[in-house]
């Protein structure tokens, strides 16, 4: 029975492995599917050097907005175990197909604990948060700034709404920092703020400036798309649109396979303030849905198919590889 034991648990993984993949591809089927999208417009727009210089730049774009999260997560996992560029991309990409069959990504945190022994977990689902909090305090600062700049231009929020807002922010911004010390089943915000303590300063000085220039990836991103369609909206009023865009989707729950009609039909809403024409804006989410997700997916799925976890347990420490 024993000798039977490891045979079952690999079948069971490969099973499990089967499965995130299949599901992975079953949620991206589902949405090409629905979405009936005029691929050849492209083929139109790249008609001259500057459109094709724009899509040339926005693929770089592309490539930097995922490899400087593989940077980020070389730099915080090297508080468990230093890793090359390799092995972060391969956690990386694994983390995202686990994350895109469960709602808000949240399996991307076990995508990367995988790599490691279980002693090891907590501290890695706790630097994946580091790693994506950083991300979120961009995205909810700059969102907050073009989400009231944008209502300057367009009232969409009532003045009273967006006071009453800032006024709530302020008092929870208070809450937090006067119940650091409360504990509830032995955790407490103080233990939180121990933690990231501990971790070296030149680490998150270095995990704050990456995840600053991915966000700034991300919004000219959506900035390159918009003008490859030839929408003419001033530069800063339609960085000030893209950050409220991204802040109003990522507040609402959903699955990340379902991100770009989120996204979309928010744009189609703020954007038609600026008269930008309704099927410009589902091409465009799901481009950037296609770029910055379903390739990473492809790429993740085919490491999370070769992946052995018994291989991992003695991880690489050349970090420039």
């Amino acid at each position: 029975m024993k000798s039977r034991s490891p045979k079952i648990k690999q079948f069971l993984l490969h099973l499990l492995k089967l499965i995130i993949v299949g599901l992975a591809f079953y949620f991206i089927y589902g949405q090409m599917s629905q979405k009936e999208l005029n691929w050849n417009l492209f083929a139109d727009l790249l008609s001259t050097p500057k459109a094709v210089m724009l899509f040339a730049t926005l693929l770089i774009l592309t490539f930097l907005n995922r490899f400087l999260e593989i940077l980020k997560w070389q730099n915080l996992a090297k508080i468990v175990n230093p890793i090359s560029i390799w092995e972060s991309t391969k956690q990386v990409l694994i983390g995202i197909t686990f994350g895109i069959v469960t709602p808000n990504g949240i399996g991307e945190y076990a995508g990367k604990a995988w790599f490691y022994p279980r002693s090891e977990a907590g501290k890695v689902i706790f630097l994946n948060a580091v790693c994506n909090g950083i991300q979120v305090a961009f995205a909810l600062f700059f969102g907050l700034l073009g989400t009231l700049y944008v209502n300057t231009l367009h009232q969409f929020i009532p003045a009273y709404y967006t006071g009453l807002f800032l006024g709530i922010l302020a008092v929870l911004t208070f809450f937090i920092f006067y119940i650091k010390d409360f504990q509830f089943k032995g955790f407490s915000l103080q233990s939180l703020f121990h933690s990231l303590y501990e971790i070296p300063l030149k680490i998150h000085r270095k995990n704050i400036l990456l995840a600053f220039l991915r966000y700034t990836v991300l919004l000219h991103q959506y900035f390159i798309l918009y003008t490859l369609f030839k929408v003419n909206i001033p530069y800063m009023v339609l960085i000030a649109v893209v950050a409220c865009i991204y802040l109003l989707a990522s507040s609402l729950p959903n699955f990340q396979a379902l991100d770009f009609a989120l996204k979309g039909g928010i744009a189609v809403y703020l954007l038609g303030f600026f008269g930008v024409e309704g099927w410009v804006v589902p091409i465009v989410a799901a481009s950037i849905w296609l770029l910055n997700l379903v390739i990473p997916v492809s790429i993740g799925s085919i490491f999370l198919l070769l992946f052995n976890p018994k291989k991992q347990e003695s991880l690489p420490s050349d970090e420039t590889a």
